[in-house]
């Protein structure tokens, strides 16, 4: 049976993915060059917005279309959100929540040729441990793996599904996650940390180390070349945490940290647990240490309660930070949690347009950021085809000469092209 997964929202799923992959093929799958070849297709959904959710059911129907003789089996967020929702579109034969997703396999195996909508969620909030993932080969570009070293989230910020659909906070133990880094090691140049809630690694009892030290040991014991940290809790960027990815090149140079808003009002109705001058200073803190480094944001518009003076808080907030990108998202009440059932829903117009100042404004950020790379080297991994490379302060390059992906290269910045940069390797 050939098998093709499609994989919807963060990199935690895109792990999650991978890891089903290498389950299936060890398993006797082989996996198709896309949804039209395949007899499995398995939709790895994401369900952080209602768009994320609508993604979801325009890709079944699709699939439906193109290659209608397909099992169809949608696993992840979404299908441990809305599990009966999901049985009821059309097509779907297996719904299989994030508490059985590794199970996939035998379900499939167990009853192949079912068209009748079987349902597989159990409670998230019983899974006590981050179930160990195979050292797996890189997807998409297929030079950067993504290894998922924690999953869940013990914070209840009051807009968010995901911790209803991830569990508790959960780490891999840092002796898998030093093993498994050393395999990929041998055959990548760069490796990406991933996590729901990442900067979180290691607070269970039984492990005494935090993120920094885990990363110290990453360098010290595996022959690394780099390593990418995903997105990170602003306040779980201790000046530890900063200091060493500033000490060495062998850790990215690279900081997302989530804002959300800029409005300390709207931070504690959100019950987010740190307020706008807290965030600043810690990317100040980062900016300072390393002046060539990306820093981006997730930012939320029109929450709940949101004015427009704080609005303009956030923007300006935004406008005085050394942004290179953000992530601007339109808030989306998801059924469940405590601010879909707050007065004062900001109109829909309304969401929109501050949405669209506040990427305007990150897209200017990032021109001056981009402009301000022409004429310097950058340290980068070529990807894809080899015309490309990701930089270490995550700015894809146009390379003037192919050259083979997979290899960690020195690039002397031409010119800012439309959403990125040109220039030649010189090392």
């Amino acid at each position: 049976m050939k098998f093709h997964i499609q994989n919807f929202g963060c990199r935690a799923t895109q792990a999650d993915g991978a890891a089903l992959a290498a389950a299936l093929e060890a398993h006797g799958f082989q996996a198709a060059r896309g949804c039209a070849e395949a007899d499995l297709v398995i939709l790895n959904t994401c369900t952080v917005t209602s768009s994320a959710d609508q993604d979801v059911r325009q890709s079944v129907r699709r699939l439906r279309r193109e290659n209608p003789t397909a099992k169809i089996v949608l696993t992840g967020c979404y299908a441990q959100r809305a599990p009966q929702e999901a049985a009821a579109l059309p097509g779907v034969g297996l719904v299989v929540g994030n508490t059985h997703k590794m199970q996939i396999p035998e379900l499939v195996l167990a009853e192949p040729a079912s068209c009748d909508s079987r349902i597989f969620v159990g409670d998230i909030f019983a899974e006590q441990s981050l179930a160990p993932a195979p050292v797996l080969e890189a997807s998409e570009d297929r030079t950067r793996p993504n290894l998922k070293i924690q999953d869940g989230c013990n914070n209840r910020c009051s807009f968010c599904i995901i911790p209803s659909v991830r569990g508790r906070s959960r780490s891999a133990p840092p002796d898998q996650v030093v093993a498994q880094v050393r395999e990929l090691a041998g055959r990548y140049r760069e490796i990406v940390l991933s996590g729901v809630n990442l900067g979180r690694w290691g607070r269970e009892a039984g492990i005494r180390m935090r993120l920094a030290g885990l990363l110290q040991r990453l360098l010290d014991e595996t022959p690394v070349e780099r390593l990418r940290l995903s997105s990170v809790e602003p306040m779980d960027f201790s000046d530890g945490l900063l200091e060493l990815m500033a000490s060495t090149p062998r850790i990215a140079k690279h900081v997302h940290a989530p804002l959300q808003s800029g409005s300390d009002a709207v931070l504690r109705r959100m019950r987010r647990w740190y307020r706008a001058r807290h965030y600043a200073e810690r990317i100040r803190r980062a900016r300072a240490l390393m002046p060539e480094a990306a820093i981006g944001a997730d930012v939320m518009v029109g929450f709940p309660g949101e004015t427009e003076a704080d609005f303009e808080q956030t923007r300006a907030l935004i406008e005085s930070l050394p942004f290179t990108y953000l992530h601007v998202f339109t808030y989306s009440a998801r059924p469940g949690t405590p601010a879909a059932e707050m007065p004062d829903q900001v109109p829909v117009a309304e969401r929109k347009r501050r949405n669209r100042i506040l990427r305007e404004l990150a897209a200017a950020k990032n021109l001056a950021f981009r402009q301000s790379m022409v004429g310097r080297r950058l340290s980068a991994v070529t990807i894809e085809d080899g015309r490309l490379a990701l930089s270490t302060n995550y700015l894809k390059i146009e390379l003037e000469q192919p050259c083979p992906p997979n290899r960690l290269v020195e690039v002397e910045i031409k010119r800012v092209t439309q959403g990125g940069l040109a220039g030649r390797v010189i090392l």
